[in-house]
């Protein structure tokens, strides 16, 4: 059964990842435990929800476990949703879940897991999500943070990476820093994705996002194009894709 599991740092690293506090882990365990087998996931659209999880990510982290469930509900229209959820914090921590398909299975996930400090980890996010789209074919990346805090020309490579094996990044950036928004935009350049900011205080307009990349990721650029009639989010990453055609 594909329960919770560390995501593995690249091998030339050389130290093993650090262990999350046993409660935490046994939490995260219990939930996903009780979501049902792996294999209703078949036949669906596959998507990763990677989320920042340091100590500044708090007040976004509640508002992500509020919001996804319309990128269930967006792709049950064309035909179903699975979901992966990754995330990183505290030292070291880099974990993902098993795939879900339904929005109340990925908020039992996401409640267990509190935001702690530490630097970002979009590296191994990256690697996370080219080794699952080798395996398993997932069609698009969603990511939420506000910071970058490693080597950009290590998260090119990777992003490249991802881009030949078909996989659209969807890099949705809270906040104004420059250093996060200059390697989010080349990351989604890369993979032929969408960057968009918004604002935490807006709660529609995050939904709106994951809402339209849920719709790319279940029906493609034909499916965007619909919702893009009365979504203004799915214009512009519309948009954004159309810029890098």
């Amino acid at each position: 059964m594909n329960q919770k599991k560390d995501v593995a740092k690249p091998e030339a690293a050389g130290t093993p990842a650090q262990a999350a506090p046993p409660a935490a882990v046994d939490a995260f365990l219990s939930s996903a435990r009780k979501i049902g087998p792996a294999a209703t996931a078949e036949g669906r659209a596959r998507l990763v929800f990677a989320l920042d999880a340091t100590m500044s990510r708090q007040p976004t982290w509640d508002l992500a476990c509020k919001v996804q469930a319309q990128m269930f509900e967006a792709a049950d229209t064309i035909g179903g949703l699975a979901v992966q959820l990754i995330y990183f914090r505290g030292f070291d921590e880099c974990r993902s879940s098993k795939w879900v398909v339904a929005p109340s299975a990925l908020t039992a996930l996401m409640t267990q897991i509190a935001c702690r400090g530490g630097h970002t980890q979009i590296g191994r996010v990256l690697r996370h999500v080219r080794k699952e789209a080798q395996t398993t074919g997932v069609k698009a990346l969603v990511y939420v943070g506000d910071a970058m805090e490693e080597p950009v020309d290590d998260l090119c490579a990777a992003a490249g990476e991802l881009g030949l094996l078909g996989v659209k990044a969807f890099m949705f950036h809270e906040g104004r820093d420059p250093v996060a928004a200059g390697a989010f935009q080349e990351i989604a350049r890369l993979t032929g994705g969408a960057y968009a900011r918004f604002d935490a205080n807006a709660p529609h307009s995050l939904a709106a996002l994951l809402r339209a990349a849920a719709t790319y990721a279940s029906g493609g650029v034909d499916a965007l194009n619909r919702l893009a009639a009365g979504n203004s989010e799915a214009r512009k990453l519309l948009t954004a894709m159309g810029e890098r055609r």
